[in-house]
């Protein structure tokens, strides 16, 4: 048996492989951060049909040591097809098992958006969405920030923004773009023609590539949480959103949508900008309509469950969702969805996954169409 996670979001520490009923692992902190939680290995050399069994022994260390209890693990063959393995957290581990089929298998704390498939969805974007590459930065250690901009009516009024996977351990984030991004290519959408005729669509399908790569949970190459960052970003410590800041002051700002994931709370919900300084009765009713309308396209989504509201003037303004939300007096929100499941619609062999991310971010722009004319 042989353990890896040298490559593209790998992360993992081995302790001890000599029992393979009880492989000890141990997940890697993010580099200059004290965050950990995400982990993507690979195990080969297996015999099909017999029992293996993995504890990630720091688990009750890490960054959301609550968010192990009701989460399982995600495991694939191919890398292509992502399934749960039954998980338990215990006395500070996560224990989780398989019998496998395959002589190979990848274990991950969510189905993985590997830098490869993120060069195929910008590809796919340019070639097929009617997108263009708007502006482009570059991370601290050089790789491309992609902003695309989707424009087909010169004189379209709104600019709506949706940026992902600024936490670059929240990989559904990334799939709820290509979501996005696949409906983009229908041009028979009536939905999205209406909208197209009255906005300008800018998005940033990853905002945080070296933590991505690297198989962080939270930050990026120089240790920084790029959503506490809105308020102080710098070219050498998160270039990241001062590039995306540059290009919202450039342009404006109607709409931001700011795609997450949730390591504790297993349901989709949105978080909004009620304890900003700014916040208006014209707002309220702005994030109101946007919840309903969302709530009646029957997407997974639901309103119960999500953070405790902030009280008004209290916000954290650091974060994106406040920032942007304050300083251009838009609708804002952060959508997150969860590393667990949606509990509203259970599925117990994928939990929540890159699909239905994916479907989620085409049902948002139903709601984004229904309310352009509201924005202003």
């Amino acid at each position: 048996m042989n353990i890896s996670s040298d490559f593209d979001s790998g992360n993992i520490e081995v302790i001890d492989a000599s029992n393979p009923q009880q492989v000890l692992l141990a997940m890697r902190p993010d580099l200059n951060s004290h965050h950990f939680q995400w982990f993507h290995f690979k195990v080969d050399g297996l015999s099909p049909g017999q029992h293996y069994g993995f504890s990630l022994n720091n688990a009750g260390e890490s960054a959301y040591n609550r968010a192990w209890s009701g989460y399982h693990a995600a495991a694939s063959y191919d890398q292509v097809n992502w399934f749960r393995v039954p998980s338990r957290f215990d006395q500070g581990a996560l224990h989780f098992a398989i019998e496998p089929r395959e002589a190979q298998v990848w274990f991950a704390y969510f189905e993985p958006y590997s830098r490869e498939r993120h060069a195929w969805l910008i590809e796919q974007a340019l070639s097929k969405a009617g997108a263009e590459l708007f502006a482009s930065g570059t991370s601290i250690e050089g790789r491309a920030i992609e902003l695309l901009r989707v424009s087909r009516n010169p004189a379209a009024q709104r600019r709506v923004w949706i940026i992902a996977q600024q936490h670059p351990g929240e990989h559904m984030a990334e799939w709820f773009m290509e979501g996005v991004i696949e409906r983009l290519q229908n041009r028979e959408d009536a939905e999205l023609n209406a909208l197209l005729e009255k906005a300008d669509l800018y998005l940033v399908p990853n905002m945080n590539p070296d933590g991505a790569f690297r198989g962080h949970l939270r930050t990026n190459a120089a240790g920084q949480d790029l959503n506490r960052a809105w308020q102080s970003a710098s070219e050498a410590r998160s270039p990241e959103v001062f590039f995306v800041q540059q290009q919202m002051r450039r342009v404006g700002v109607d709409l931001f949508l700011d795609i997450h994931g949730d390591e504790e709370i297993p349901h989709v919900f949105t978080a909004g900008c009620e304890g900003n300084p700014g916040y208006s009765p014209r707002l309220e009713r702005l994030e109101s309509d946007f919840r309903r309308r969302l709530l009646a396209t029957g997407a997974e989504f639901q309103t119960e469950h999500g953070y405790p509201h902030d009280e008004p003037g209290q916000a954290n303004m650091t974060l994106a969702c406040n920032a942007v939300g304050e300083e251009f007096d838009c609708l804002s929100f952060t959508i997150e969805m969860p590393f667990k499941d949606h509990d509203d619609r259970p599925n117990p062999v994928t939990a929540w996954d890159g699909k239905r991310s994916k479907q989620l971010g085409k049902d948002v722009l139903s709601v984004v169409a229904s309310m352009v004319d509201q924005l202003r």
